[in-house]
């Protein structure tokens, strides 16, 4: 299976300014999910999707690919990510490389991910024939029945609420939520503008392994977390 891994690294950022070059651990946060794609013995190849010239010339001295330019139009605050890898798939293709089976998005906001990780995946979708696999984690004490609707300031109970009052979570059936590390897709079905397709499994990955970084808050959560891994 030809797999093209896609790394997708705009130069904005809000919530944490020039977050793909901010180092975490000594190391350029993008730096951790390319060497987790160096790593990968299935990926076929890995690129960077950039607009950013700095970013572009990090990742080259991390050891990564950036063999195009993204189009600004694609590197907006409100560019979604499927036309941003359509388009990174297609350059490829266009510029001479085989047709590729499936495509790897790899977001650098979730830098503990593994080869291994990696690997996983890409044996999950060619040993299942599914549409994709996407990475998820299990949601834990942040179960959804558990959650609540507010009126004002009154408490109001969703449809999926807990079957009575602060029902232990051992009694719920156990959910999942992406963690941001994966999205493994067949090229037809992200040609098709889907990463899950009708038949999407799961690659349940650990909580150790799951930060996914939007905020200054998850960044230094990162760092600590980091830290005591090295301990």
């Amino acid at each position: 299976m030809r797999v093209l891994g896609v790394i997708p690294a705009r130069g904005g950022s809000k919530g944490v300014p020039r977050k793909n070059l901010k180092p975490l651990g000594g190391v350029p946060l993008i730096g951790w999910t390319i060497r987790a794609a160096r790593d990968a013995k299935r990926l076929t190849r890995c690129i960077v999707s950039t607009d950013d010239a700095e970013i572009a010339a990090a990742a080259k001295e991390l050891g990564a690919e950036v063999p195009f330019t993204r189009p600004l139009e694609l590197a907006t605050d409100s560019a979604r990510a499927i036309p941003v890898i359509q388009h990174a798939l297609d350059a490829m293709e266009k510029a001479g490389e085989a047709p590729f089976d499936a495509v790897l998005m790899l977001q650098p906001t979730t830098p503990f991910r593994t080869g291994a990780d990696i690997d996983a995946a890409i044996e999950k979708l060619a040993g299942t024939g599914a549409d994709s696999v996407i990475s998820v984690i299990d949601v834990g004490g942040h179960h959804p029945a558990r959650m609540k609707y507010l009126e004002g300031d009154r408490l109001i109970d969703p449809p999926f609420c807990e079957a009575y009052e602060n029902q232990p979570r051992q009694e719920l059936r156990t959910m999942y939520l992406r963690n941001g590390a994966i999205y493994l897709t067949r090229a037809a079905v992200l040609r098709g503008g889907s990463f899950k397709g009708k038949d999407s499994r799961a690659l349940v990955m650990p909580e150790e392994r799951s930060a996914n970084i939007d905020t200054l808050a998850d960044f230094r959560l990162a760092e600590f977390q980091l830290s005591e891994a090295r301990r």
